[in-house]
């Protein structure tokens, strides 16, 4: 490594970085060159994002998590479609699949679900035009585009009815609605309590145990059955 230009180190990780097809860290960069200190490397990748932002073209250099990926920019991506090849493994199904269900996603939480594969999957979805990104903070904010829903057929690219083609066809369950939030229940006798005490006056009339108010006050409480 020592004996490397800093010109043709970075010219060694750009071509590193075309012919993975996929993010690379710095220290994965540095095993492809036999070198084991990745230090060099990583100065040398961030020379090579900056050389990227100032000319022009169709490709990028972008950090992802802690990964590096060459890829095509966003503005290009459709003009590739026609002659991008659909093929996606089952990591890379579940991964679109987690996507179009929950999105918008952050890239950082597909990577709790999936762990660090999700950022190869993202960059290989979005190179098949399946899925965008939005900069988000230190992430990336991800979902779906009009390519996906063309591809799987769905007649509108609308996130409910992803989500209701996903639960339908694929079986993947929908989310359990959120509990109705229940009020702290005083304690007997609490002085500070409202509405309690000795002295505290009637706030209204009191429904009688097993009356129709009582009975329907618990009907408003309960969550709506099924039908």
């Amino acid at each position: 490594m020592s004996g490397r230009r800093t010109d043709e180190l970075v010219a060694e990780i750009e071509a590193v970085l075309f012919a993975a097809g996929k993010p690379l860290s710095a220290r994965e960069i540095a095993a492809a060159l036999g070198a084991e200190d990745a230090h060099p490397v990583q100065r040398a990748v961030r020379s090579l994002e900056e050389s990227y932002q100032d000319r022009p073209g169709a490709l990028e250099v972008r950090r992802v998590g802690d990964r590096y990926a060459l890829q095509l920019k966003e503005h290009y991506v459709p003009t590739v479609h026609s002659v991008t090849p659909l093929e996606m493994s089952a990591r890379t199904l579940k991964a679109l699949t987690l996507i179009a269900y929950h999105q918008p996603i952050l890239q950082s939480m597909l990577v709790r679900m999936l762990g660090d594969v999700a950022y190869e999957e993202v960059q290989h979805l979005r190179g098949l035009g399946l899925v965008k990104t939005e900069p988000k903070g230190s992430t990336l904010e991800l979902g779906t585009t009009k390519r996906f829903a063309e591809y799987f057929g769905i007649p509108s690219g609308r996130t409910e009815e992803i989500r209701r083609l996903l639960e339908q066809k694929l079986g993947v369950p929908s989310p359990p609605a959120p509990s109705p939030p229940v009020a702290p229940v005083p304690a007997a006798g609490d002085p500070d309590a409202p509405g309690t005490g000795p002295s505290a006056p009637a706030s209204g009339p009191t429904a009688a145990p097993g009356s129709d108010a009582e009975a329907s006050a618990e009907t408003a409480a309960s969550p709506a059955s099924s039908t």
